[in-house]
Protein backbone atom coordinates (compact mmCIF):
# COMPACT_ATOMS: atom_id res chain seq x y z
CA UNK A 1 0.00 0.00 0.00
CA UNK A 2 2.89 2.42 0.91
CA UNK A 3 3.88 2.19 -2.68
CA UNK A 4 0.54 3.08 -4.00
CA UNK A 5 0.45 6.09 -1.95
CA UNK A 6 4.08 7.42 -2.89
CA UNK A 7 2.72 7.06 -6.25
CA UNK A 8 0.40 9.57 -5.69
CA UNK A 9 2.45 11.74 -4.10
CA UNK A 10 5.08 11.65 -7.43
CA UNK A 11 1.46 11.98 -9.36
CA UNK A 12 0.73 15.16 -8.01
CA UNK A 13 4.01 16.60 -7.61
CA UNK A 14 5.62 16.40 -10.72
CA UNK A 15 3.20 14.54 -13.80
CA UNK A 16 0.05 16.40 -12.58
CA UNK A 17 2.04 19.56 -13.22
CA UNK A 18 3.69 19.05 -16.35
CA UNK A 19 0.31 18.11 -17.50
CA UNK A 20 -1.89 20.32 -15.79
CA UNK A 21 -3.63 21.86 -18.88
CA UNK A 22 -4.50 18.82 -20.16
CA UNK A 23 -6.32 17.58 -17.22
CA UNK A 24 -8.43 20.65 -16.45
CA UNK A 25 -9.49 20.38 -20.09
CA UNK A 26 -11.11 17.27 -19.36
CA UNK A 27 -13.87 18.93 -17.13
CA UNK A 28 -15.53 19.90 -20.36
CA UNK A 29 -15.91 16.29 -21.04
CA UNK A 30 -14.50 13.35 -22.91
CA UNK A 31 -14.11 12.05 -26.37
CA UNK A 32 -12.23 8.62 -26.09
CA UNK A 33 -11.03 7.53 -29.45
CA UNK A 34 -11.77 4.00 -28.44
CA UNK A 35 -13.65 1.51 -26.09
CA UNK A 36 -10.73 -0.63 -25.29
CA UNK A 37 -12.35 -4.23 -23.85
CA UNK A 38 -9.43 -6.42 -22.23
CA UNK A 39 -8.48 -8.33 -18.99
CA UNK A 40 -8.73 -7.48 -15.67
CA UNK A 41 -4.68 -8.80 -15.55
CA UNK A 42 -2.78 -6.74 -13.95
CA UNK A 43 0.01 -7.35 -16.38
CA UNK A 44 -2.38 -5.17 -18.80
CA UNK A 45 -1.82 -1.55 -19.26
CA UNK A 46 -4.31 -0.24 -22.17
CA UNK A 47 -2.60 3.48 -21.83
CA UNK A 48 0.99 2.14 -21.64
CA UNK A 49 0.54 0.37 -24.43
CA UNK A 50 -1.68 2.38 -27.15
CA UNK A 51 0.57 5.00 -25.65
CA UNK A 52 -2.43 7.46 -25.02
CA UNK A 53 -3.33 10.05 -22.75
CA UNK A 54 -6.37 10.34 -19.93
CA UNK A 55 -9.24 11.28 -22.05
CA UNK A 56 -8.50 8.95 -25.26
CA UNK A 57 -9.15 5.46 -24.42
CA UNK A 58 -12.80 4.62 -22.43
CA UNK A 59 -12.09 1.27 -20.73
CA UNK A 60 -13.92 -1.69 -20.02
CA UNK A 61 -12.26 -4.65 -18.24
CA UNK A 62 -12.72 -8.13 -16.55
CA UNK A 63 -11.63 -11.59 -16.55
CA UNK A 64 -10.78 -13.37 -19.32
CA UNK A 65 -12.50 -9.51 -21.69
CA UNK A 66 -15.60 -11.31 -21.91
CA UNK A 67 -18.95 -9.46 -23.60
CA UNK A 68 -21.89 -10.94 -22.85
CA UNK A 69 -24.51 -11.26 -25.17
CA UNK A 70 -26.85 -8.53 -24.95
CA UNK A 71 -29.62 -9.58 -22.72
CA UNK A 72 -27.78 -12.42 -20.92
CA UNK A 73 -26.74 -10.12 -18.12
CA UNK A 74 -27.78 -7.21 -16.95
CA UNK A 75 -24.40 -5.86 -16.01
CA UNK A 76 -21.82 -3.05 -16.05
CA UNK A 77 -20.85 -4.25 -19.12
CA UNK A 78 -23.78 -3.68 -21.29
CA UNK A 79 -24.00 -0.42 -19.69
CA UNK A 80 -20.34 0.47 -20.91
CA UNK A 81 -20.47 -0.28 -24.40
CA UNK A 82 -24.06 1.46 -25.20
CA UNK A 83 -22.80 4.35 -23.21
CA UNK A 84 -19.65 4.54 -25.31
CA UNK A 85 -21.28 4.20 -28.59
CA UNK A 86 -24.41 5.85 -27.67
CA UNK A 87 -23.26 8.74 -26.00
CA UNK A 88 -19.45 9.14 -26.53
CA UNK A 89 -20.06 8.11 -30.34
CA UNK A 90 -16.24 5.99 -30.17
CA UNK A 91 -15.66 5.05 -33.85
CA UNK A 92 -13.71 1.74 -32.63
CA UNK A 93 -14.05 -0.92 -30.06
CA UNK A 94 -11.34 -3.56 -29.75
CA UNK A 95 -11.50 -6.88 -28.06
CA UNK A 96 -7.97 -7.01 -26.01
CA UNK A 97 -7.03 -10.76 -25.06
CA UNK A 98 -3.16 -11.25 -23.86
CA UNK A 99 -1.03 -14.06 -23.61
CA UNK A 100 -0.80 -16.46 -20.25
CA UNK A 101 -4.68 -15.53 -19.55
CA UNK A 102 -5.62 -17.06 -16.39
CA UNK A 103 -9.56 -17.14 -17.17
CA UNK A 104 -8.56 -18.95 -20.31
CA UNK A 105 -6.88 -21.54 -18.68
CA UNK A 106 -9.75 -21.69 -15.92
CA UNK A 107 -11.77 -22.26 -19.00
CA UNK A 108 -9.67 -24.99 -20.49
CA UNK A 109 -8.97 -26.73 -16.67
CA UNK A 110 -12.22 -26.74 -15.05
CA UNK A 111 -10.95 -28.65 -12.61
CA UNK A 112 -9.00 -25.22 -11.06
CA UNK A 113 -12.59 -23.61 -10.61
CA UNK A 114 -14.07 -25.55 -7.97
CA UNK A 115 -13.71 -23.24 -5.35
CA UNK A 116 -14.15 -20.40 -7.85
CA UNK A 117 -17.97 -20.15 -8.16
CA UNK A 118 -18.47 -17.06 -8.95
CA UNK A 119 -15.71 -16.85 -11.88
CA UNK A 120 -16.85 -20.59 -12.76
CA UNK A 121 -20.27 -18.89 -13.69
CA UNK A 122 -18.67 -15.96 -15.18
CA UNK A 123 -16.46 -18.18 -17.99
CA UNK A 124 -19.86 -19.59 -18.86
CA UNK A 125 -20.44 -16.70 -21.04
CA UNK A 126 -17.27 -18.09 -22.91
CA UNK A 127 -18.53 -21.42 -23.03
CA UNK A 128 -18.57 -20.92 -27.07
CA UNK A 129 -15.05 -20.28 -26.90
CA UNK A 130 -14.46 -23.43 -24.90
CA UNK A 131 -16.82 -25.68 -27.32
CA UNK A 132 -14.56 -24.01 -30.75
CA UNK A 133 -11.12 -25.38 -29.01
CA UNK A 134 -12.71 -28.82 -28.04
CA UNK A 135 -14.22 -29.76 -30.90
CA UNK A 136 -11.75 -28.08 -33.37
CA UNK A 137 -8.62 -27.67 -31.52
CA UNK A 138 -8.31 -31.25 -31.01
CA UNK A 139 -4.88 -32.00 -32.93
CA UNK A 140 -3.31 -28.98 -30.59
CA UNK A 141 -2.37 -30.79 -27.12
CA UNK A 142 0.70 -29.09 -26.12
CA UNK A 143 -0.27 -26.46 -23.35
CA UNK A 144 0.71 -23.33 -24.13
CA UNK A 145 -0.37 -23.58 -28.17
CA UNK A 146 -3.56 -24.91 -26.61
CA UNK A 147 -4.09 -21.78 -24.52
CA UNK A 148 -2.64 -18.88 -27.57
CA UNK A 149 -5.40 -20.22 -29.44
CA UNK A 150 -7.71 -20.21 -26.35
CA UNK A 151 -6.97 -16.38 -26.22
CA UNK A 152 -7.38 -15.96 -29.79
CA UNK A 153 -10.82 -17.40 -30.33
CA UNK A 154 -12.35 -16.19 -27.72
CA UNK A 155 -11.51 -12.49 -28.84
CA UNK A 156 -13.62 -13.34 -32.19
CA UNK A 157 -15.96 -14.64 -30.23
CA UNK A 158 -16.41 -11.94 -27.75
CA UNK A 159 -16.77 -9.51 -30.97
CA UNK A 160 -19.19 -11.58 -32.55
CA UNK A 161 -21.29 -10.95 -28.55
CA UNK A 162 -20.63 -7.36 -29.31
CA UNK A 163 -22.82 -7.47 -32.50
CA UNK A 164 -25.69 -8.36 -30.54
CA UNK A 165 -25.78 -5.23 -28.56
CA UNK A 166 -28.23 -2.80 -30.03
CA UNK A 167 -26.13 0.23 -30.30
CA UNK A 168 -23.20 -1.46 -32.00
CA UNK A 169 -25.16 -3.42 -34.25
CA UNK A 170 -26.91 0.34 -35.38
CA UNK A 171 -23.32 2.05 -35.85
CA UNK A 172 -21.80 -0.42 -37.57
CA UNK A 173 -25.01 -0.56 -40.02
CA UNK A 174 -24.41 3.16 -40.63
CA UNK A 175 -20.69 2.53 -40.55
CA UNK A 176 -20.16 4.72 -37.66
CA UNK A 177 -17.81 1.68 -35.98
CA UNK A 178 -15.18 -0.89 -36.51
CA UNK A 179 -14.75 -3.59 -34.52
CA UNK A 180 -11.04 -4.91 -33.71
CA UNK A 181 -9.89 -7.92 -32.02
CA UNK A 182 -6.01 -8.01 -30.44
CA UNK A 183 -3.96 -10.72 -28.43
CA UNK A 184 -0.85 -8.74 -26.90
CA UNK A 185 1.88 -10.67 -25.71
CA UNK A 186 3.01 -8.99 -22.61
CA UNK A 187 6.37 -10.63 -22.86
CA UNK A 188 7.64 -9.82 -25.54
CA UNK A 189 5.29 -6.34 -26.21
CA UNK A 190 4.08 -7.26 -29.59
CA UNK A 191 0.03 -7.14 -30.66
CA UNK A 192 -1.21 -9.34 -33.25
CA UNK A 193 -4.69 -8.15 -34.91
CA UNK A 194 -7.14 -10.29 -36.67
CA UNK A 195 -6.80 -9.68 -40.62
CA UNK A 196 -10.20 -11.42 -41.64
CA UNK A 197 -8.89 -11.72 -45.22
CA UNK A 198 -6.41 -13.75 -43.82
CA UNK A 199 -8.66 -15.29 -40.95
CA UNK A 200 -5.77 -15.20 -38.77
CA UNK A 201 -4.02 -12.60 -36.32
CA UNK A 202 -1.39 -10.84 -37.93
CA UNK A 203 1.66 -8.51 -35.98
CA UNK A 204 0.44 -4.73 -35.95
CA UNK A 205 3.56 -3.73 -36.61
CA UNK A 206 3.60 -1.73 -40.05
CA UNK A 207 -0.21 -2.34 -40.62
CA UNK A 208 -2.21 -0.15 -41.65
CA UNK A 209 -5.85 0.21 -39.02
CA UNK A 210 -7.95 -0.42 -42.11
CA UNK A 211 -6.34 -3.63 -43.12
CA UNK A 212 -7.33 -5.05 -39.64
CA UNK A 213 -10.93 -4.05 -38.86
CA UNK A 214 -13.59 -6.33 -38.61
CA UNK A 215 -15.86 -6.60 -41.58
CA UNK A 216 -19.02 -4.34 -41.12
Amino acid sequence: MQKLVHGIHQFQNGIFSTKQQLFEGLVDGQQPLALFITCSDSRINPHLLTQTEPGELFILRNAGNIVPPYGVVSGGEAATIEYAVGVLGVKDIIVCGHSHCGAMSGLLDQSKLAKLPAVRSWLSLAESTHRIIEENYAHITEAEARLTATVEENVLVQLEHLRTHPTVAAAISRQALHLHGWVYKFETGEVFGYRPDDGQFVSLEGQQSSSIEQPT
